[in-house]
């Protein structure tokens, strides 16, 4: 029997982009009713799909590579309560359904009774024909056919990742593992509200429409009698405990919707990536975590040097770990904080004052495919993007040109290469030019051997020369204007 699926989970089930099967339905490739495909329908349009060979084991298959039982467990699977509450709503969803069925096998052998009195009371030669059709009609119900592939996928991954709706926004995500629901969504890339993250605050308060959530964690923040009735929970302290949920919580949908925090973090480590780009990470307090978009920036203060020297930088990870925050800064006599840093690197468990988010240099939400241009440490907020790309499935493809001004510039080129060796739709170059200007020129020519730029929403990242001449040799590829997003570093 078909079974009608949001299109997150169709990607999921058959291991391939949201964004192809978006394009799909767009083309008319694959129906779609009210934003919901079918099974029959991705069985139509893939019709090579098998179980072992769907994307959908991978990520198991990967954790299996790594470790076996418990460690098996603790990455792939909920915890208990939440698996044995999943599979209990399994079970009274099926239960549902074989009662629905029984009563609806009384009501069949009833008509059947009657009709056959009927025939037999009356000479009517319309009724031998309905008694046949309704015969025929029942051998054709009974008649055993092929279990649907798709169908069984989904149930099972039902158990083990929870499928989250969000409203009115719409968007969804899945709970994989032991993660909270807050977690959870902050991996997915969406801007949820969280404060604490740890149940303390109540700033990730949401009311669940639909669905069941479990407690994972005890927490100090109050909630009424009122909101327990109407349903709210804290998102970091409960997880799913039904394979579909919908929540009411609202989102951030820019920057002007992240106020601006300022916390004391620790250094984690200091180390170089290369002769002239250092790696800072630093780690928030458990209590206070740095909410901010993909691509902003903050300012960093260490103290105990001469005017608690401070610059401001691009965070280079993802929002999806708001605790642990990475940084590219890159040797400069001219800016305090680096000085300091590369001349005697902090050791770990070093305070530091963080200021911020700043800057609005944030994907913007079109569907359109991505071009990512960066110079030398202006990969930077350009990685933080390109990831929180990838977690959300923002985009059909993607593509990355980076240019180094400098012998050692591509100082994670490794990682460039890796997304491009992982994703189909990921396209990768890399340049070098002494001038910024005219490398950016010879860049975006190459970028555009490898992505059609016009279509592309294009993000681009680097000093202001690299800002101006990528401008310049966008538009001769003809980005528009409104579709060019750049950022000084």
């Amino acid at each position: 029997m078909t079974q009608w699926l949001t299109v997150s989970r169709a990607a999921r089930l058959v291991g391939v982009p949201r964004g192809e099967l978006q394009r799909a339905i767009r083309e008319g490739r694959l129906p779609a009713h009210e934003g919901l495909v079918s099974t029959a329908g991705l069985l139509a349009l893939y019709p090579a799909f098998s179980l072992e060979d769907s994307g959908a084991f991978e990520r198991v298959a990967r954790v299996k590579e790594e470790a076996f039982g418990r460690r098996v467990l603790e990455r792939a699977l909920p915890g208990r309560e939440a698996l044995a509450q999943r599979l209990f709503e399994q079970s009274r969803e099926l239960a549902d359904l074989r009662r629905h069925l029984a009563r609806y096998h009384e009501l069949v052998v009833a008509l059947q009774a009657r009709l056959d009195a009927t025939c037999r009371a009356s000479s009517d030669p319309a009724l031998p024909a309905l008694q046949a059709f309704v015969e025929r009609g029942l051998a054709d119900v009974l008649a055993t056919d092929t279990p649907d592939p798709l169908a069984v996928m989904d149930d099972m991954l039902k158990v083990v990742s929870a499928h989250v709706t969000v409203r009115p926004s719409g968007r969804d995500f899945f709970v994989e593992g032991r993660d909270t629901l807050l977690q959870a969504g902050l991996k997915a890339g969406l801007g949820l509200n969280y404060g604490c993250g740890n149940g303390t605050c109540g700033l990730c308060k949401a009311r669940v429409i639909a669905g069941e959530v479990t407690k994972v964690a005890a927490h100090d923040y109050p909630l009424s009698d009122a909101e327990r009735q109407a349903g709210h929970v804290l998102l970091c302290v409960h997880s799913a405990a039904s394979s579909e949920i919908v929540l009411e919580t609202l989102e951030a949908l820019g920057p002007q919707d992240i106020p601006l925090q300022e916390l004391e973090v620790r250094v984690r480590g200091a180390k170089l990536l290369a002769p002239h780009t250092l790696h800072l990470h630093v780690q928030t307090p458990r209590a206070s975590r740095l909410r901010f978009l993909a691509g902003q920036s903050v300012r960093l203060a260490l103290s105990g040097t001469p005017g608690d020297a401070s610059g401001t930088y691009a965070i280079a990870s993802c929002p999806c770990d708001e605790r642990n925050l990475h940084f590219h800064i890159a040797r400069d006599d001219g800016d305090p904080l680096a000085s300091a840093l590369f001349g005697a690197p902090p050791a770990t468990g070093s305070p530091m004052h963080l200021a911020g988010p700043h800057g609005d240099f944030v994907l913007q939400d079109t569907g359109r495919s991505l071009a990512f241009l960066a110079c030398d440490t202006g990969f930077a907020p350009v990685k933080s993007l390109v990831e929180h790309a990838m977690a959300v499935d923002a985009a059909e493809a993607l593509a990355l040109g980076w240019l180094a001004t400098r012998a050692d510039g591509h100082y994670l080129a490794n990682q460039c290469r890796a997304w491009a060796e992982a994703l189909d739709t990921f396209r990768y170059v890399a340049c070098r030019h002494d001038d910024p200007a005219q490398g950016a020129a010879r860049l975006a020519e190459a970028l555009s051997a490898q992505a059609d730029l016009a279509a592309c929403d294009v993000y681009v990242a680097g000093p202001p020369a690299f800002l101006a001449g990528a401008a310049a040799a966008l538009a001769g590829h003809g980005v528009p204007d409104p579709r060019l997003h750049s950022t000084a570093s």
